[in-house]
């Protein structure tokens, strides 16, 4: 048997263990990481990972009967106008609730800055700030839907002016997605309550309790504040300016 014939049998083996070895190294290695992050925020993920398939469904829903139906679709620049001395304004309400729910998300991306400082009153604050925003935002949505539904004569079954699939999704969409802002400003205000208070500098038990000393849970209604506001920006997109 040649030399090198030798030397290729020996090192075979040895490559081998050495891959399977490395291997292990990078699944152990992808468990610990796993292990560090916080359960609060692992649990965040995966829920927000299953809303994206909920809300994609009905963005996809809301494509394919849009495309499908017969009936011309009302123009949304007409339906969702405002008038201001006596001037209809293309979206004017759709603007301000946009701008209005990006400004939220950055007095939240503030509001985990300060968290990370533990600074809790500037934390607070922001969170009051953030969760305010939510609620103009909430408030604008039901007076357009007022004015859609008392005004404009639309319902979920029905819209005089055009398809009537238009009163259907954008009730469930709009809705769908009011109703997160909704929970979210519920919990914003709670947690902000808890960091005025100091519940997490001297961990207190109860609802929403953490680490001693540790404002995870700030990041953790920040990943789901920035989510709301990420799907609203599709469905301004593909409900609003399509």
């Amino acid at each position: 048997m040649a030399p090198s014939d030798t030397a290729t049998n020996v090192a075979g083996p040895s490559a081998i263990t050495n891959g399977l070895n490395s291997a292990a190294e990078d699944w152990g290695s992808d468990q610990r990481t796993f292990k560090n992050v916080p359960w609060g925020k692992a649990m965040m993920w995966i829920f927000l990972v299953s809303d994206t398939f909920i809300f994609s469904c009905f963005l996809i829903a809301y494509m394919k009967v849009r495309i499908s139906t017969t009936t011309p679709w009302p123009e949304p620049s007409e339906v969702f106008a405002l008038s201001f001395g006596g001037e209809p304004i293309p979206l004017i309400l759709i603007a301000i609730m946009t701008f209005i729910l990006i400004t939220s998300s950055g007095t939240m991306v503030l509001a985990v800055n300060y968290g990370y400082r533990k600074d809790k009153n500037k934390t607070a604050i922001l969170l009051l700030i953030t969760a305010l925003f939510g609620a103009s935002f909430v408030g604008m949505q039901a007076f357009e839907w007022t004015k859609l539904i008392v005004e404009e004569g639309v319902r979920p079954w029905s819209n005089p002016m055009g398809a009537p699939q238009f009163g259907a999704v954008f009730f469930m969409i709009t809705g769908f997605h009011g109703f997160h802002v909704s929970v979210g400003v519920l919990f914003l205000l709670l947690v902000a309550r808890k960091v005025w208070r100091g519940d997490y500098d001297t961990e207190k038990r109860g609802f929403y309790t953490s680490r001693k000393g540790s404002y995870e849970i700030v990041e953790t209604m920040g990943l789901y504040w920035h989510f709301v506001d990420l799907v609203w920006v599709f469905i301004f997109a593909f409900f609003y300016l399509w």
